[in-house]
Order: structure tokens, then C-alpha cells, then sequence
């Protein structure tokens, strides 16, 4: 490998070694405990899995209402009025579905990005997310690791074998960067505040368990696709909700079961 490469995957790593700091630092920031009243379900999908599965949960409420369907070609759409709510990422997600969109557009929709990031500053001022400069730092840093790694690889013209070796080990801190830009690590109140439900709210092995659809909800923010594919199977895979929809697939699931008269998701 020529000498010069070294010192671009060095530089690299060196950015990803400092950016993780700063992650690390952002995710300790608060110790405070978690909050008595538990946080509605949005929130806590956001705390889980970020903007994505804050907007899934709300779909899944609207669904609940009848306010939104499965489209053609795994996308959502509006199915008339949000209903009786004023959870206001519902309504921001609702009033984004001007036309059917999949997921990973939806959730870039200004209506929605803007009830997301209203939530995310609550469960900022809450203690449950720490401050954005560190995150916008280490973020910064983490663009320019595969930037790095592309100048190196432009500027010492590997190739043959040579190519080889530095794809490998260009590989490792390309992919722990672009794992850490997908995520919004939460405080460390938010992870103890998460392992505190789940040990509360197992997921049931069958969903004729729960009967109440703010529960679905709970458990929908809480574990993500597992408990999309228990409990909402034809709504997640038709919808494009699921991660890994060809999973639920081949299980060939029955069709979800109708909302719970008693679910009011406020």
C-alpha cells in the first residue's frame, strides 16, 4: 500500500476516534433520573430509533383512527381526517400527506420534520436528549471520514492488490461512521428510562394479548419492527414500515386485527 495512504486512514480513524468522544460525552451529559410521567409514545421512538420511528409510531395512531392507509408500492396515505387528537407529531405527519409517500420520504416532509424537532427540543429541556453542538461537531467529523478516505484514495492511486488492502482497511472506520450518523444517541437518563420500560412492558409472544391500542403504541416505540410485524403485519409490510419487510413475508402474516373500540391515542 503506498506510504501516503496510511497517513489518509490514519487521519480517519483519527476523526472517527474523536467524533465517538464527543458522542460519548453528549450521551452522558445528563444523569438526571427519568421523568415520572412516562413520555407519550412518539417520544419514546424517538429516543429509540430518531426521527424515522418517531414518525412510524405516529403512523401507527393514525392508523389506528383510520386516518391514514398503505398505499401502492409500499407507501402511506391520508384516509381522510386525523381524528380526534392533538398530539401534535400526529397532526404534523397527517397534514404532510398531501399525496402518498413512502416512509423514507415522509419523514423529510416539512410538516413532520418541524413536529419532530419541536418534540426533540421538549425531550431536549427534558434532559433526555443533550445539546446539539457537540452532536452537530461530532456529526461534521464523521462526514469527513469517507472524504478523507476518498481524497487518500484519488491522491495515491491504489490499484490492483494494492486496491484491495485499502478498501479493507479503509472499510471499518467508513462503516462506524456512517452507523453513528444514522443515530441520535440519547442521554443516559433516556437509555435508563427505555430499559426501565421494556423491563415493564415486555413484548407479549401473541398479540391477542393487549386490547388497547395506546398500548400497540407503546410497544411499537419501544421495539420497533418486532412488534410492527406482532401486532400491525399487513399495515407494516404493505405500508413499506418494516426494515427488513421480505422477514414478515415468508411468514405470510394474517391480516391485522381491527382498532380497539377503547383506543383513544389522544
Amino acid at each position: 500500500m503506498p506510504t501516503g495512504m496510511w497517513w489518509f486512514i490514519g487521519a480517519a480513524c483519527g476523526q472517527l476516534l474523536l467524533a465517538a468522544v464527543l458522542w460519548g460525552t453528549h450521551s452522558r451529559r445528563s444523569g438526571a433520573p427519568p421523568p415520572d410521567e412516562v413520555p407519550p409514545p412518539q417520544a419514546l421512538a424517538l429516543l429509540r430509533g430518531g426521527r424515522r420511528a418517531a414518525v412510524t409510531v405516529a403512523l401507527v395512531a393514525l392508523h389506528q383512527r383510520g386516518a391514514v392507509a398503505a398505499g401502492r408500492k409500499h407507501t402511506i396515505r391520508a384516509n381522510g381526517g386525523p381524528g380526534r387528537t392533538a398530539d401534535p407529531v400526529q397532526l404534523g405527519v397527517h397534514r404532510a400527506l398531501r399525496r402518498a409517500f413512502p416512509l423514507r420520504d415522509l419523514v423529510l416532509r416539512p410538516e413532520a420534520r418541524r413536529a419532530v424537532d419541536a418534540l426533540r427540543s421538549e425531550l431536549r429541556a427534558a434532559g433526555l436528549l443533550g445539546s446539539p453542538g457537540r452532536l452537530g461537531a461530532a456529526s461534521a467529523l464523521l462526514g469527513c471520514v469517507p472524504l478523507t478516505l476518498a481524497v487518500g484514495a484519488y491522491a495515491t492511486a491504489p490499484s490492483g492488490a494494492v486496491l484491495t488492502v485499502v478498501f479493507a482497511a479503509g472499510a471499518l472506520p467508513l462503516l462506524a461512521a456512517l452507523t453513528l450518523l444514522r443515530l441520535l444517541p440519547p442521554t443516559r437518563a433516556a437509555r435508563r428510562l427505555l430499559a426501565v420500560l421494556r423491563e415493564r412492558y415486555p413484548l407479549p409472544a401473541h398479540r391477542s394479548e393487549v386490547t388497547d391500542g395506546r398500548l400497540v403504541q407503546l410497544y411499537v416505540a419501544l421495539y420497533g419492527d418486532p412488534a410492527l410485524a406482532l401486532f400491525l403485519p399487513r399495515f407494516s409490510r404493505e405500508g413499506g414500515l418494516l426494515d427488513r419487510p421480505a422477514e414478515l413475508d415468508r411468514n405470510r402474516p394474517p391480516p391485522d386485527p381491527p382498532p380497539a373500540t377503547g383506543d383513544r391515542p389522544g
